[in-house]
Parts: structure tokens; sequence; C-alpha cells
């Protein structure tokens, strides 16, 4: 029989969020961490005295599948990473999150809906798929409509390329923007107006005078809507803020002769069923904060870091000048806690969540398009 080269480390932390083998013996309030080792694979690896070799191929267990050198950065990658988030987050506690302006605002919006010539749907970047409504496709029928996902400066060129081939092959206009910088937000008001050209043709036809395009910009909380607005108009008239929630009001702002804009408040699902896009949106801050336990959304942000190759524990451990060899996320923030912050674990997990959206590991997204 083949041997197994592999260390067994077990914490416990019933509120941990570090890898837990679904079909092993310990339960979810006792995780079994994996670090990545050298191993060997044996047909009862859990019956067998774990040994270490130097002489078999490096691969890394993970969940319930293995990365190796051959799939970093490819397609495995990332179908693997949603395997291990959806395992990663059974065990937390759920994230949900729906203030009671959404709700107001959700009525409010679908009434406007019916004078919009043209729909205007903001996506983080990062998260193309986790900030897409459950729902809007059924609210929009066949009204024309603009996807944007900014934010275009916190991807890299890989992610960019990957998310337009992906939307341009389904029909779907997509624009790429930077609502901070303006990036995008000329493109995106030429493109509303090309849209909805024939809504004055067939107005001129009735014998009625032209009227301004009537765009309405939706989206999630805090993916950039107010900001972009404020880029298209050249100055500052909705409100904006790097949180989500800042937003709580429809309001329509005039730009030029020729295009209005809807401002809206980022719109939710009441319940988000879908708890790997909830993290996503945690660790991306576009969902509020009181939601979600920082901690544990820290140790997962530090678990899917260590599988970017662009990344990797080396780069988190060289960064706060730690020495951690453990694949637990949670076992890395405590540790960080300790060195920097007195122990203080939530001052140690927001600096991981605040440095990965400053952009210090280096911009890169949190998805790829689906195969």
């Amino acid at each position: 029989m083949v041997t197994m080269s592999v260390q067994f480390q077990v914490s416990s932390s019933s509120s941990s969020s570090c890898l837990w083998l679904p079909n092993s013996p310990s339960p979810p309030n006792s995780p079994l961490f994996l670090p990545t080792r050298t191993t060997r694979f044996s047909s009862s690896p859990l019956a067998a005295t774990p040994t270490f070799s130097s002489q078999s191929p490096t691969i890394q267990i993970i969940g319930n599948h293995t990365f190796d050198g051959s799939n970093q950065g490819g397609t495995n990658l990332w179908t693997d990473l949603d395997t291990d988030l959806y395992h990663w987050t059974k065990v937390l506690r759920p994230v949900q999150w729906f203030p009671g302006h959404i709700a107001k605002a959700e009525k409010e919006l679908k009434e406007q809906l019916k004078l919009m010539d043209v729909v205007i749907e903001v996506r983080d970047g990062r998260i193309p798929m986790s900030t897409s409504h459950p729902q809007m496709d059924l609210w929009l029928g066949n009204r024309k409509r603009i996807l944007v996902l900014n934010r275009e400066d916190m991807i890299s060129t890989a992610d960019r390329n990957a998310w337009a081939e992906y939307f341009t092959r389904r029909g779907i206009k997509v624009v790429f923007s930077n609502g901070q910088l303006g990036m995008g937000a000329m493109k995106l008001g030429r493109l509303a107006k090309e849209l909805a050209a024939d809504v004055n043709v067939k107005r001129r036809a009735k014998g009625l005078l032209p009227r301004p395009v009537r765009a309405g910009i939706i989206g999630y909380p805090n993916v950039g809507k107010s900001s972009l607005i404020n880029r298209l108009i050249k100055r500052r008239m909705c409100p904006a803020a790097p949180r989500p929630g800042v937003t709580r009001d429809l309001r329509w702002v005039r730009f030029g002769k020729d295009l209005e804009l809807l401002d809206s408040p980022g719109i939710l699902p009441m319940r988000i069923s879908d708890q790997s896009a909830a993290i996503k949106l945690a660790i991306c801050d576009d969902i509020g904060e009181r939601s979600y336990d920082v901690a544990d959304v820290a140790g997962i942000l530090v678990q899917m870091l260590t599988k970017f190759p662009t990344v990797g524990r080396d780069m988190l451990c060289k960064r706060y000048k730690i020495d951690e060899d453990s694949e637990c996320g949670k076992i890395f923030i405590e540790k960080l806690a300790v060195h920097l912050f007195n122990g203080d674990v939530h001052q140690a997990a927001y600096r991981v969540l605040s440095d990965f959206r400053k952009g210090r590991f280096g911009w890169t997204a949190l998805e790829r398009p689906p195969r």
C-alpha cells in the first residue's frame, strides 16, 4: 500500500472558518486543516499513519479535491475555489443584510422602470456574478440594457479580458469603468443615447416633441452607481462614499439636454441564498459590515488569497512579517492579532480586508466567468 504524506491539525474553535473535509470524521466545529505538503496517496488515507516524503509530487489538498502546479491560474483554480467556498461558508453564520430603506427603494424602483428607455446595471468588476440580482432579468424584461463593470482599475488585464469575452459571447453590451477617475463614463453616456435613439424617432412620427433619453442606473450597494453619475455630469450631484447604504432615495439627474439619469439606492435580494456570493460581497465591502463577522470573512479571504498564484501564503507572511504554514485563515488572523494588534482579532481582520480593498496584494478579481 502506498503511504499518504500529510499532516493533520485540529482546531478547538467552534466558529472557525478553516478548511474542512466534508467526508472526514471531523465535524464542522472541529475542522481538519491540511497544510500544503508533499504527499502520497493510499487507498485508506485516514487510516494510514501520516508520514512525510520528499520524493512524491507536490500536491495541495483543499476541501475534497486537489490543486497542483499545472492548473494554477487556469479554469480548475476557479472551479475548485467555488467548491472550496461552498464548504468553507457552510460552517459560518449566514450573511444577511436587508435594511428597511432597500425594501422601500425596490418598490419605487419597479415603478420607475416603466419610465426608463434604457437600464444601466452596474456591477463590481471584482465579483460580477455575485453582484447580479437574481430577479433583475424578470424586472427588466425586454428593456434595453447596458452592463457596467465598475472598478476596472481593481482587476487584472486577464480578468478584464475574460469577462469581456464572456459577456460579448452572450450579446451583452458591457462597459468597463472606474467611477472614481471617470474612465468609461463618456463611453457609457454615448452608448445609452445610441440605444435609446429610436425613442425620439417614434415621438416625431407621432407628432410629439423630442425629450431626453431616460436611463436608470441600478445595482447592488456600493458598486459605484452614484460616483459614476457624478463623473458623467462632471459635478457632485449625488452623495457618494466608499461604503454601502449611502444612497437611500431615488433621484433623477439631468445630463446635458439629451439624457436624464436615475440614481437609485443599492438593491439586494431580501435573502441571500448563495453564501459564497455573500462572503464575496463582504470582502469587497458591498454589504453592511454589521451583517457579518469580520474575523470570519478575513479568514476566508486569506484562504482564497493563498490559492492565487499572484499572491500565495508567502506574500501574506512576508507582508505581515509572521511565520504561519497552516491552511486555516482564522489561525492566520489570530496570529496576526497577537503579532501586531495586542491580540485584537477584529483589528487584525479589518487590516487584512482593508489591505485587499486597497490593492496591497495586487489587483485581482475574486471571480472568473463560469464555464
